[in-house]
């Protein structure tokens, strides 16, 4: 998408430092060659003075909107729960800064159309953290595939189970609404 050469090391802020970011994304950022991890932004101020203390990242916000328009910060890794990630992602795009997105990019394709087509329009690298891809099981099944062993796939049956969602019936009284959970649950 962007053949821009970027200058060294690339300066990141993560928007949403909680628990993804502790151990998976965090430490990486800081670590990989050519990276450096400068801020740090959670809506808890302390909680986010808290973690840049912690893994010795020099800035901390408690607003998006100041660590994308930090002139030092060069890039945007959003790891906040992912009904948020539109929001963020648009605001970095119109900050012309690269991103990164955690996973999934977003509740829907629309989502993730729309953020896709605003980094698109400016030229900006917008990337998506499936890291799973490369992990050793997976590029084994990949080989196995490539390399025809365990046949030619034909078929591929896949089913995603969740527990049955609890059903809570509101049943308005005198008194307001009552729930009403099903017998026998507890």
């Amino acid at each position: 998408m962007n053949n821009t050469s970027y200058k060294k090391p690339l300066r990141w802020g993560i928007i949403g430092c909680g628990a993804v970011t502790e151990v998976k994304s965090g430490p990486p950022y800081q670590q990989t060659k050519d990276f450096e991890l400068i801020a740090v932004m959670r809506r808890d101020e302390e909680k986010a003075e808290d973690y840049a203390k912690r893994h010795g990242v020099p800035k901390f916000y408690s607003k998006a909107e100041d660590l994308i328009a930090d002139p030092e910060v060069d890039a945007v890794y959003i790891a906040t729960p992912p009904d948020t990630h539109k929001h963020y992602a648009l605001m970095v795009a119109k900050a012309g800064k690269p991103c990164c997105v955690e996973k999934p990019m977003a509740p829907s394709y629309v989502d993730s159309l729309e953020m896709y087509n605003a980094f698109k329009e400016r030229n900006l690298p917008l990337f998506v953290a499936y890291y799973r891809r490369s992990l050793p099981r997976f590029l084994k099944i990949k080989e196995w595939i490539d390399n025809g062993d365990i046949g030619e796939v034909r078929h591929i049956r896949w089913h995603l189970s969740k527990p049955q969602v609890l059903k809570i019936l509101i049943k308005h009284t005198i008194g307001g609404p009552m729930l009403k959970l099903p017998q026998g649950l507890f």
